[in-house]
């Protein structure tokens, strides 16, 4: 088949409504295997889980994005994968200890870019990100600030939007371990969405690093099955650019409640349905354990304690990008529609 002949195909594709993606956070007994999928993440107990403690349930977790058909699982550098056709999940891990986090943050999204443009899936919609020590300094600068550094240069490089149009994420710190992102993508572009109490990460000032994080605070999409998605960033509490509520762990996870509620009014108004807080599927990430009854408190207050949103949320205990913040919040949620505007 000709280039040409080849872009034509892909493209008309793209215009065929998806075949639906379904997520499913399942509760593992020990030992279990987790159901066959297009892949997800484990946390808690188990081969293959984050080394971040699950604080909350007990046990161990697998969240499972499901698409229309069956998937096999491929690898292509050190990216592994799994794809539908319509939806494309995999992670990408790489051990930076010999070569460094900003050569293996490139090298990682570099090979996944690759991977989506392969598969007919070359549009991101979510990322997350993990890497252990997030927080430390380590030849002359935060490892978090290295790790956008190499983010930024593979998203310039391969030609996606480092910038207005980027892909929901968060990024996290772990104990120890390989650097791992994990990622989602599809044939339909998604609706980048931002919030208006903040200043958009990749806007922030060179205050807090030479290269901007690469995310937006949310994106909606079409997810098949005459439903839209929204994939809310990590959410922590920063009003502008600035970190609020220093020390006040209360305070913040109250922050970055309003923050969510902000992002949720603005993807409603795009989705022209409502997006409701007791619908979210949440993470949120402790850095200290010992606070996870206040943020428990104040989380199920917000979302209902009855709620689907409280009863589903999962607790991990992870560093959060910037020393200050002590609690971060990710969330998505599926609601009706068709294809977004």
């Amino acid at each position: 088949m000709s280039v040409a002949s080849s872009t034509s195909t892909t493209t008309s594709r793209a215009l065929v409504a998806p075949g639906p993606l379904v997520f499913r956070r399942l509760r593992l007994p020990q030992g279990a295997t987790p159901p066959a999928s297009l892949g997800g993440r484990r946390v808690g107990a188990g081969a293959g889980a984050l080394h971040a403690a699950l604080l909350a349930p007990e046990g161990a977790v697998f969240d499972a994005w499901i698409g229309h058909a069956p998937a096999e699982e491929r690898r292509h550098g050190c990216v592994r994968f799994a794809t539908d056709g319509d939806w494309l999940h995999g992670i990408a891990e790489i051990d930076d200890r010999a070569i460094g986090l900003q050569p293996a943050a490139h090298r990682a999204y570099a090979d996944l870019f690759e991977v989506v443009a392969a598969n007919g899936c070359s549009n991101l919609l979510r990322f997350w990100n993990y890497l252990a020590d997030i927080n430390l300094e380590a030849d002359g600068s935060e490892r978090y600030r290295q790790f956008n550094a190499g983010r930024q240069q593979a998203f310039i490089e391969a030609r996606h939007s480092a910038f207005e149009g980027a892909p929901a994420a968060c990024a996290l710190g772990l104990r120890d371990g390989a650097l791992r992102v994990y990622f989602l993508a599809g044939r339909r572009p998604p609706l980048a969405i931002e919030n208006p109490r903040q200043v958009s990460a990749y806007r922030y000032p060179d205050a807090y690093g030479p290269r901007s994080p690469t995310f937006s605070r949310a994106a909606l999409v079409d997810v098949g099955g005459g439903r839209q998605a929204l994939f809310i960033s990590g959410t922590a509490s920063i009003v502008g650019h600035t970190t609020v509520h220093v020390g006040d762990v209360r305070r913040q996870t109250e922050e970055s409640l309003l923050n969510i509620a902000a992002v949720r009014q603005v993807a409603a108004e795009r989705a022209g349905v409502e997006i409701p807080v007791g619908a979210l599927v949440c993470t949120v990430y402790l850095r200290r354990a010992a606070d996870l009854g206040v943020v428990r408190a104040v989380f199920e207050r917000a979302v209902g304690a009855t709620s689907p949103a409280a009863r589903d949320c999962i607790y991990l205990q992870a560093d959060i990008c910037r020393t200050e913040l002590l609690v971060e919040i990710e969330a998505h949620a599926f609601v009706p529609g068709g294809a977004v505007a």
